[in-house]
């Protein structure tokens, strides 16, 4: 939630009418030290839970991280593996690419063309 202009302008002029002219800009000063205050504690806060929890915390994670690297790159190659395995079972019963009609049999080891046309071998 932001204040624009407009807004800040009313609260200026309801805490001129309020606390008058000669007082506004002593509360003014004691309204800055206080959110200077404010701002100071939670940066304070802050950085005092970064040192204290969440890099703690990290240097944690850095050993189970390298420790799962092996076993992720296993994941990776089952999963590959698996992946062809489906795809090798998925070929079974489907018919065998055709032929071309153009192209001539191969001829039986053993034979010659003319001898599997006489129905001899040689």
């Amino acid at each position: 939630m932001r204040i624009g202009v407009s807004e800040l302008i009313v609260v200026l002029v309801v805490a001129l009418l309020v606390l008058g002219p000669d007082k506004l800009p002593r509360y003014a000063r004691k309204l800055g030290a206080a959110l200077a205050e404010f701002r100071k504690a939670s940066d304070e806060a802050t950085r005092e839970i970064r040192e204290n929890v969440v890099e703690p915390l990290e240097e944690a994670r850095r050993p189970l991280r390298e420790a799962m690297e092996p076993v992720e790159e296993l994941d990776r190659a089952v999963k590959g593996n698996l992946d062809e395995v489906r795809t090798s079972l998925g070929q079974i019963g489907k018919n065998p690419p055709k032929s071309k009609p153009d192209a001539a049999p191969e001829p039986v080891a053993g034979t010659t063309p003319e001898a599997s046309l006489e129905g001899g071998t040689t």
